[in-house]
C-alpha cells in the first residue's frame, strides 16, 4: 500500500509544482520528504486511516488547485474519488479507492 499512496502523492505534486522546461519531481525531491514511501510505512503499519487520509488530502488540494478546482471536469472527478478516499473507515476500504486516485492521477499527467 505504501508505493501506490507515494505515487499518488508524487502525481498531485507533479501537477502543483512541475512546470514545462523545468526539472521534474522525483521521489527523492525535498518535496516529497512528508509523502515518502517509509512514512506511508509507517503510517499503515500503525493502521493510521486518518493520518493516511490527512496527508493524502493535503496533496489533493493542491492538484485540485492546479487543475481549475471543482468547477472543472478533471477537478470534479478528482473531487469525487478524494471523497470516496476520505469515506473509508478502515485500511482495507481504502484499497479501491486509493487505486481509482492513483490510476487517476496518472492518466492525467
Amino acid at each position: 500500500m505504501e508505493l501506490p499512496l507515494e505515487t499518488i502523492a508524487l502525481f498531485a505534486l507533479k501537477l502543483a509544482y512541475e512546470r514545462e522546461g523545468e526539472s521534474p519531481i522525483l521521489r527523492d525531491d525535498p518535496i516529497m520528504s512528508d509523502y515518502q514511501r517509509e512514512v506511508f510505512g509507517l503510517l499503515v503499519r500503525r493502521g493510521d486511516v486518518e493520518g493516511i487520509q490527512l496527508r493524502v488530502a493535503h496533496c489533493m488540494g493542491l492538484a485540485m488547485e492546479a487543475l481549475g478546482g471543482v468547477e472543472t471536469p478533471l477537478g470534479r472527478e478528482l473531487h469525487r474519488l478524494s471523497v470516496e478516499f476520505g469515506n473509508a473507515r478502515t485500511m482495507e476500504q481504502l484499497d479501491a479507492p486509493l487505486v481509482a486516485l492513483r490510476d487517476y492521477l496518472k492518466d492525467i499527467q
